[in-house]
C-alpha cells in the first residue's frame, strides 16, 4: 500500500506533468526584457570602445604658454593701497598637437602679485591655434587703479627696492577643442 502511495504522488519536480522551471519564473516577458538589455548593454560598450579608440588617437594635450619678453611701462603707487601699472607681456603659445586645433574663446588675462590682482582684466580677442603650431602674443594689461591690501603694496615696494618683482601673468577664458570635423564643446581653463 505504500508503494502504492509512492507511485500516485508526482515526483518532487514535476506538477501536473510538466517540468517545474527550476529557478526560473515562466514569464512570457522576461525573454524581450533580457533581449532589450543585452542590446543596449551591447551599444553602450561599442560606444565606450568607439570613445576610447578615438582619444587615443587624437589624445589632446594641454596648450603650453611661456612669457619671453616683459616690459613696465609705469607703476605708480602714490596713493595706497591704489596701484596703477601699465605692463606689457610677450607670451608664445605652442600647440602640441599634432590632429587637435584648439579654438580661445573669451580670452581675458590679468597680472597678480602675490596671488592678488595688481591690474585690472584685459580682454583679448579669440583666438585660432592650428595644429602643431605657435603663436606670439603681446597682451598689454594695466592703465586704471587697482585696490590691493596693504600688505601686497608693502611687498611691491621692497621687492621693487630689491630689484626682483615675483608677478604673475594669468590667463584664463574658454576654449574648444577640434579635430577633423568633431568640436567639442567649451572648457574653462586659468
Amino acid at each position: 500500500m505504500a508503494e502504492e502511495q509512492a507511485l500516485e504522488q508526482p515526483h518532487p519536480t514535476m506538477t501536473q506533468g510538466k517540468l517545474k522551471n527550476k529557478g526560473m519564473s515562466l514569464d512570457p516577458y522576461k525573454g524581450p526584457c533580457r533581449a532589450l538589455c543585452s542590446c543596449i548593454t551591447i551599444f553602450l560598450l561599442l560606444i565606450g570602445v568607439t570613445a576610447l579608440t578615438l582619444w587615443l588617437v587624437y589624445r589632446p594635450q594641454k596648450p603650453q604658454f611661456k612669457v619671453v619678453g616683459a616690459a613696465v611701462y609705469e607703476l605708480n603707487m602714490s596713493a595706497l593701497p591704489l596701484i596703477s601699472t601699465t605692463m606689457q607681456f610677450t607670451v608664445i603659445t605652442r600647440n602640441p598637437n599634432k590632429r587637435v586645433s584648439v579654438y580661445y574663446d573669451k580670452l581675458s588675462t590679468f597680472v597678480s602679485y602675490k596671488n592678488e590682482p595688481i591690474t585690472p582684466q584685459v580682454m583679448l580677442p579669440p583666438l585660432y591655434h592650428r595644429k602643431h603650431s605657435t603663436v606670439a602674443v603681446s597682451p598689454v594689461v594695466g592703465g586704471t587703479a587697482v585696490p590691493v591690501s596693504l600688505d601686497v603694496a608693502n611687498g611691491l615696494v621692497m621687492d621693487m627696492a630689491y630689484g626682483v618683482v615675483g608677478l604673475r601673468l594669468v590667463f584664463f577664458g574658454r576654449l574648444r577643442w577640434k579635430a577633423g570635423a568633431i568640436k567639442t564643446g567649451h572648457y574653462g581653463f586659468m
